[in-house]
């Protein structure tokens, strides 16, 4: 697309006319974006000559100049109007082109302007970042450059911090968080323990070998002694009964 004059550049702006919205369709369009007060149309085109000799659209293709055609309509809502620069019936060169959106006119962006425009958006955004980092920055010839951020720090200080309250858990929680360390204490034994408080943990078979109860050796004598007594009391017979006085 050809560069827009500066003075065509607008941009910035929207013309709406509300008495022309009901009847507005694809062969109304052209008259409607003619209107006087509108500051898209160029009164020099060659619409403007066919529109005052009382020609059809057709006469345009045999003029040169300046003209608008209807380029794209989608009724009722959307129309699209192109102007551009007729050198003979066969050869144009587009100026700009306009949208209709509910009978709203505005002027398409070049090429250009969308790229200057976020290049300006994106350069604008690094600045002030920059700027923002130069803030913080500090220097001191035997120290040199460091970052200080204590400005922040101080105001939220000064800023009085809420109160958050504490909800206990519930008892699905507790019971799930046992049952979650219980499986988890399954699954990965632990390979130490300490006994008491304060003491070094120890490996876990060395506790177990330790407390197992260590059998009682018993004599050979004391054996003996044993298998005599309980011999003695079997061969001796049911105690006598004695006859109680009365």
């Amino acid at each position: 697309m050809a560069a827009v004059d500066i003075r065509d550049n607008l941009l910035g702006i929207s013309w709406v006319d509300s008495s022309w919205i009901p009847i507005l369709n694809s062969g109304s369009v052209l008259d409607y974006f003619s209107e006087r007060s509108n500051p898209f149309y160029d009164r020099t085109c060659n619409n403007e000559v066919v529109k005052m000799q009382r020609l059809t659209l057709e006469h345009l293709n045999q003029m040169v100049g300046v003209e608008y055609i209807l380029l794209h309509a989608q009724e009722p809502i959307l129309f699209i109007i192109r102007k551009q620069q007729r050198q003979s019936p066969a050869q144009v060169v587009p100026l700009a082109d306009y949208y209709i959106i509910a009978g709203v006119i505005y002027q398409a962006p070049d090429l250009g302007s969308v790229i200057n425009s976020r290049v300006l958006t994106a350069v604008h955004g690094i600045q002030s970042a920059f700027d923002e980092a130069m803030s913080y920055c500090r220097y001191h010839p035997s120290k040199g450059y460091w970052w200080h951020f204590k400005d922040h720090e101080e105001q939220d200080k000064v800023k009085p911090k809420a109160k958050r309250k504490e909800e206990p858990s519930s008892i699905f929680q507790r019971q799930r968080v046992d049952a979650l360390l219980v499986d988890l204490r399954q699954k990965f034994p632990p390979k130490f323990v300490q006994q008491k408080s304060g003491e070094k943990p120890v490996p876990v078979d060395q506790a177990k070998k330790e407390a197992e109860p260590v059998p009682e050796t018993v004599k050979p004598e004391e054996k003996e002694t044993t298998k005599n007594v309980q011999q003695t009391l079997s061969t001796k017979g049911p105690p006598e009964k004695r006859i109680r006085l009365q």
